[in-house]
């Protein structure tokens, strides 16, 4: 199955694989809980999908559909070039990445590689930092934290980065002001960051929100 926020993007795709005999789409998906409710309707056996998913982000909807459906293997096509952030899938349970800057043809080599239960990354990209990355923490001045919030927190930052106060944020999220005061304090405390400026600086550091 496909899942990008883009119709346009899915529409190529599902072009492209129509000629591959060896795929089939099932399904294609817009947001995060649209691509884990395709994924409990159909059981793809591949999961094509971007990082930068409205409703519910990229990494979250990664580790939902690998808690569900261990033999869904996926496959992140997406324009975020930052290995932080390739580090962050594959450390949720993603198998491969394709830069969406790359041949079609880089593409259905990984989608063969994943059948094959292999796994694909980008020859653009440094895999040799991006297994550093995996392994280390980032060190954030005095303070020494990992690169990965919580699921809620990720989202929070997002939203914050997408210019949401708290009271929108509240609203969009289902939850009290004062908990997304909460989320918000303990993000800066985790990142070291004193304002809104910087926390938003590190949205986009963390491939959460596009620059």
């Amino acid at each position: 199955m496909i899942a990008d926020e883009h119709g346009v993007i899915r529409d190529v795709l599902r072009r492209l694989f129509a000629d591959a005999p060896y795929i089939d789409v099932v399904a294609d998906a817009g947001d995060g809980h649209a691509t884990i409710a395709a994924c409990r309707a159909h059981r793809p056996d591949i999961v094509v999908m971007e990082l930068q998913l409205p409703s519910l982000d990229g990494i979250d909807t990664i580790r939902a559909i690998r808690r569900r459906w261990r033999d869904t293997r996926i496959l992140v096509l997406s324009a975020t070039t930052t290995e932080i952030r390739v580090a962050e899938a594959l450390n949720a349970g993603a198998h491969g990445y394709v830069l969406k800057r790359s041949s079609s043809g880089t593409l259905l080599d990984a989608i063969l590689a994943l059948r094959a239960s292999q796994q694909y990354i980008d020859a653009a990209l440094n895999l040799d930092q991006i297994e550093s990355m995996r392994r280390q923490t980032i060190k954030v001045g005095s303070h020494v934290t990992s690169a990965l919030l919580t699921t809620r927190e990720r989202q929070v930052l997002k939203l914050i980065a997408e210019g949401g106060r708290n009271r929108d944020i509240a609203e969009r999220l289902t939850i009290s002001p004062k908990t997304v005061e909460t989320h918000r304090l303990n993000m800066m405390q985790k990142l070291d960051a004193h304002n809104i400026a910087e926390l938003v600086r590190w949205a986009h550091r963390l491939g959460i929100a596009p620059l």
